[in-house]
């Protein structure tokens, strides 16, 4: 399922344009790793379905500024991440039940972001070399930061929520 995703970010690479319209002033990694903690929170707190509705409201805020803003990148960072681990997760559970659940394709989620990666990338001018970058960076910097804090390690002796589900555990 990575491989989907990558390979749709890749082809949305191509359709980007190869200059970029203005300079940014943050610290990109610090705003990627904030982001991913915020991210975990939010998961934490209000599932998937939180997550889906912040991002949206994000994206419409924030793709009305005149210029790339450190808001904006957050947005891209957290649909990255939430979307990647997402279609990862439902890329594990048959179609059937996938289509029983009411739950979308794994496909369907990548080029959803995709998608939204294109139309952001797009009105801002962000280039090959810098959409390159920015999922370079999220990869390193916030995934790990994500995972961790949406799906902490489980403690010794603590039951294992897969092995419950499959008949393991008590």
């Amino acid at each position: 399922m990575t491989r989907v995703i990558v390979a749709l970010f890749a082809v949305m690479l191509t359709w980007m344009p190869h200059a970029s319209a203005a300079k940014e002033t943050w610290d990109h990694v610090a705003n990627i790793k904030d982001a991913a903690k915020r991210l975990g929170d939010l998961h934490r707190r209000e599932g998937s379905a939180g997550v889906l509705k912040f991002l949206d409201a994000c994206y419409r805020t924030q793709m009305l500024a005149s210029e790339f803003n450190q808001g904006l990148e957050s947005c891209l960072a957290q649909d990255y991440m939430h979307s990647q681990v997402l279609a990862q997760i439902y890329a594990r559970i048959p179609q059937a039940d996938r289509v029983r659940m009411g739950t979308p394709a794994p496909e369907d989620i990548a080029r959803s972001m995709g998608a939204r990666f294109v139309a952001a990338f797009s009105q801002y001018k962000i280039s090959v070399k810098q959409a390159e970058a920015f999922k370079k960076m999220v990869d390193q910097n916030g995934m790990p930061i994500f995972l961790k804090s949406a799906f902490p390690p489980k403690k010794p002796g603590e039951p294992d929520d897969n092995a419950e589900a499959e008949g393991g555990g008590k």
